[in-house]
């Protein structure tokens, strides 16, 4: 696992090549316990080109440290929240926590570690008539909805076709409930297509379909994992040790110049779609979302 102090050295040398964004995922990275002291480091970046620093967790933790994460610097947190029905939660995640989690949402809240997104990823025969549920949540909440195809990431390796729930789906049984007006915002590398609800009520829908509606030309992602590889795709079957040329004494030079040669590999797409695709040998608890 990389230090926090590597864990600086590195995101500096990223956001100085122009990278703007940075989000903490997992697995859970709440589960460092130096995790307040890495934002307060990254937070030191925003003068110098960093805008967006954002963390993704499962919110367990957030009741009792929402507020620390705040005053560390970090700008605002995504939520996993596949189900809000406990024993369909309790099936999904294996573990029964529902009402923690919607307590650490409510702290979240209370720390303004806003705007909140809540990521759903939807899964056939476990949540998909729970969509227009999510969106009266969003509605209750004003947070941002974030439905996800699921994707051939689980940790079972379990994923079949058949499973998948498509955009088109989800956005269809959400307007069959709340109807929702496309909003008119230049995409580009974002990867959800966003709507609003047609009556004004408050709150997002975002929907993220990697699987039937690709958006892998504008991707512009980078991920470092928990122990240093560089992932030019979520579905790369490739790594890249970044650790290792860090911990060799290489210079800031070489570094960038590793960093440079590893970005112009980044695939040109995913390839879910193809006869021959391979699954990742790590899922996503260990690449990062």
């Amino acid at each position: 696992m990389l230090s926090y102090e590597e864990i600086e050295y590195i995101c500096e040398i990223f956001v100085s090549l122009g990278i703007e964004k940075l989000r903490l995922t997992g697995g859970e990275p709440m589960m460092r316990r130096d995790i307040e002291t890495i934002i307060r480091k990254l937070s030191e970046l925003k003068p110098h080109g960093l805008q967006d620093l954002a963390l993704t967790t499962n919110g367990y933790f957030l009741p009792e440290r929402a507020q620390a994460l705040k005053d560390a610097g970090l700008d605002r947190v995504t939520i996993s929240l596949d189900s809000l029905k406990r024993n369909v939660f309790k099936q999904m995640t294996g573990v029964d926590v529902l009402d923690k989690v919607l307590a650490g949402l409510a702290a979240a809240k209370d720390a303004r570690l806003t705007p909140i997104k809540i990521n759903a990823v939807i899964v056939r025969g476990h949540n998909e008539d729970e969509v227009a549920d999510f969106a009266a949540f969003a509605r209750e909440h004003d947070v941002k909805m974030r439905f996800i195809e699921f994707m051939p990431l689980d940790s079972g390796h379990e994923w079949v076709r058949e499973d998948v729930v498509s955009g088109r789906e989800i956005h269809d049984r959400i307007s069959e409930r709340f109807p929702l007006v496309k909003l008119n915002v230049n995409r580009g590398s974002e990867t959800s297509a966003r709507y609003r609800f047609a009556d004004g009520a408050p709150g997002e829908i975002g929907i993220i379909a990697p699987v039937t509606e690709p958006f892998c030309g504008a991707c512009s992602r980078i991920r470092l994992t928990a122990d240093g590889q560089i992932r030019t795709c979520l579905f790369s079957t490739v790594e890249h040790s970044l650790r290792d040329v860090v911990r060799s004494g290489a210079s800031r030079e070489e570094i960038v110049s590793y960093i440079e040669s590893v970005v112009y590999k980044k695939e040109p797409r995913h390839f879910i779609n193809d006869p021959d695709f391979v699954t990742p040998s790590r899922t996503m608890s260990f690449i990062g979302g």
